[in-house]
């Protein structure tokens, strides 16, 4: 299988049994760039890895320093396979052009809920942005109920968002974090909506508060990304 290159990744694909999301620490926008050229040779030049590995995706943050990696597979077996026999040639190539790169955390994670762009919409996002959450200790009914909490005030809200395009809620397989991959068409798009005063995203609503001061709630943060690099199997 040759590697194919796409404008993005579909994250709600029903075939899809876990996401990975990891971040790494590149320094500086000029070697942001030099990753993903980097990244980009390291795959296109060798055959796809495993056919379990549905789509790999690049994201640069907004912070000039950081890259986002979200791949979606058929389930943990197939990431280990890769893991075994494929991830250490591509990260010495990659190592090899951009010295110093350091790695955070790597997690996994289950797609629980989705809301999607209407049929029809063709609006390509500009924006990829990252909520992460957090729970004190292991426990998959607390994330699920958050997440449908977040859609319920959604739902409450009496205007959606300008330039929201999808959202798609996934709880990590260890029970104790959420992330949402939240498409949007650009930037100052979601920077709007955050500062809308009281409609729209985090509005002072009963429903809001509830998802803000959700019992549990240990951390979490908000990161904007550029999309930059999407593969798949050819």
């Amino acid at each position: 299988m040759t590697v194919q290159f796409t404008d993005r990744p579909d994250p709600a694909r029903n075939d899809a049994g876990i996401a990975k999301a990891s971040t790494w620490d590149v320094g500086t926008p000029e070697r942001q760039r030099q990753a993903v050229d980097a990244i980009r040779e390291a795959w296109g030049s060798r055959e796809w890895p495993h056919p379990g590995l549905l789509s790999y995706s690049v994201y640069t943050g907004e912070d000039g320093a950081t890259l986002l990696h979200y791949s979606q597979w058929t389930g943990e077996q197939a990431y280990q396979d890769f893991v075994r026999e494929g991830r250490d040639a591509r990260n010495a190539d990659i190592d090899a052009a951009v010295p110093g790169v350091e790695r955070l955390g790597l997690h996994t994670y289950e797609l629980y809920r989705s809301g999607l762009q209407p049929e029809g919409d063709t609006r390509v996002p500009g924006c990829v942005v990252i909520v992460d959450v957090e729970f004190a200790g292991p426990d998959p009914a607390r994330q699920r109920d958050w997440v449908d909490g977040v859609f319920e005030a959604l739902a409450d809200d009496a205007h959606p968002p300008a330039g929201a395009v999808a959202a798609h809620f996934h709880v990590s397989t260890d029970g104790t974090r959420v992330l949402n991959y939240a498409e949007w068409e650009s930037a100052e798009h979601h920077i709007a909506a955050l500062a809308a005063p009281g409609e729209g995203i985090g509005s002072p609503s009963p429903l809001w508060e509830r998802v803000q001061k959700y019992p549990g709630m240990t951390g979490g943060g908000v990161n904007r990304y550029t999309p930059a690099l999407s593969m798949r199997a050819g």
